[in-house]
């Protein structure tokens, strides 16, 4: 039977096993999808089991998109265009990483009808996932696009990649149109994002990439002050339909039950 993971830390909130084992039953695959706490000394052996053929393949969650990239052969377009993996597998002997996070925040975007085109997005936080982020909202013509970050050194970072992208300040005029948080504040229910929400004025999109809880504290006062409002939800499950289809050379289907097990 093949064996597939999550790895992260925290990995307690991770929907990942739900999904692709209703997907690998549904497709009648003898395989199965679990999650595991690692800590980073922990990454070269889970690569060496994937070399070995002891795992058949890895999603990579927060903190370690970057810190697994040492580790592997090869990386695809969209792994070295964003520095950044999310999808392990093995190829002729050699072990690729690969990102579906691009695709996967696109396509969640488009599900919901927002059209970023010459929109300016706001971008809190600099972290494994961010890069994804730029890339796509490039790919769908975003008129401006800028971080905030409590750490300068990770948005200066960044900015030496994406030369384009600007550094939110307050002082500064400029309308936003679309708010993200890309940061893990959230994933515990009584966090808290040091923001005042009412400087964006009215009719914003707040977008939050945490998908449990359904609905962040960033996401209930954005809805208390009238804007619309998505959670992660569909970027979670467009990035599993592709890591999904690079392992099983099939596409499962995305349906009513599929984004019921992510609302339980």
């Amino acid at each position: 039977m093949q064996k597939f993971l999550v790895i992260g830390n925290p990995i307690d909130h991770s929907l990942s096993p739900e999904l692709h084992n209703y997907w690998i039953k549904i497709n009648k695959i003898e395989a199965s999808y679990e999650k595991k706490l690692l800590n980073e000394n922990d990454l070269e052996n889970i690569v060496l089991k994937i070399r070995s053929g002891e795992i058949e393949g890895v999603n990579v969650t927060v903190p370690f998109k970057k810190k697994i990239i040492p580790y592997l052969d090869e990386l695809t377009q969209e792994a070295k265009e964003t520095n950044s993996v999310n999808t392990v597998y093995l190829d002729s002997d050699k072990v690729i990483g690969h990102n579906t996070d691009i695709a996967g925040f696109e396509l969640g975007i488009r599900y919901f009808k927002y059209d970023v085109k010459n929109k300016n997005v706001l971008i809190l936080g600099a972290g494994g996932v961010v890069p994804s982020i730029i890339v796509a909202l490039k790919k769908m013509y975003a008129k401006k696009i800028l971080l905030h970050n409590r750490t300068q050194e990770k948005v200066r970072d960044l900015k030496k990649i994406y030369s384009d992208i600007d550094i939110f300040d307050w002082e500064r005029k400029i309308e936003i149109d679309m708010i993200i948080n890309a940061t893990s504040v959230g994933l515990n229910k009584n966090d808290k994002i040091n923001l005042e929400l009412e400087k964006f004025g009215k009719d914003k999109f707040f977008y939050d990439i945490i998908y449990n809880p359904p609905e962040t504290n960033f996401l209930k006062d954005a809805k208390r002050l009238g804007h619309k409002t998505e959670n992660g939800k569909m970027m979670f499950i467009y990035q599993a339909h592709q890591s999904f289809s690079v392992w099983h050379k099939k596409f499962p289907k995305i349906d009513d039950e599929t984004i019921k097990l992510i609302e339980k």
